[in-house]
């Protein structure tokens, strides 16, 4: 997992080839105008989920995982409570993995408060927990392709 801000952006380009075109998309998009949906940026390899909620506690929040896709969580608006657990600590499936997402009963281990232009990147080995807040959320998901 990864912790940073769009201003740090550049130190974790190198992580995956797409996600040089993932930080351009965001430079380049005023993600604020785009309405709740998804955006194809590359294909199936990488899109854009853009979401406006209502946030929930953090006894409603389960964390969940994704084998096929790495999250870029960007934080828009409002303040995003995301919890963070290893994968390989979780013991405690509320189902099977199916349709690359899995959600625990595990607790988190631990939780990052993420403010406008910050951003968590969650990696298959990371169970997450996001949408916590007192209030709304505005986030982009980026979903970048494990392959």
């Amino acid at each position: 997992m990864v912790f940073s801000t769009l201003s740090q952006s550049d130190r974790y380009a190198a992580l995956h080839p797409l996600f040089p075109r993932a930080f351009e998309f965001i430079r380049d998009t005023d993600l604020l105008a785009l309405a709740p949906g998804r955006y194809p940026i590359v294909g199936e390899q990488l899109f854009v989920i853009v979401e406006s909620v209502a946030g929930r506690t953090r006894e409603a929040a389960k964390l969940e995982c994704h084998r096929r896709y790495i999250d870029i969580q960007l934080v828009l608006e409002g303040t995003d409570e995301m919890g963070w657990k290893a994968l390989a600590d979780c013991t405690q499936p509320v189902s099977d993995y199916k349709e690359d997402i899995q959600f625990f009963h595990d607790a988190p281990a631990t939780w990052v408060a993420t403010p406008p232009d910050a951003f968590c990147i969650f990696f298959p080995e990371d169970a997450h927990a996001p949408l916590v807040s007192g209030g709304r959320v505005r986030k982009a998901i980026f979903k970048i392709s494990v392959k």
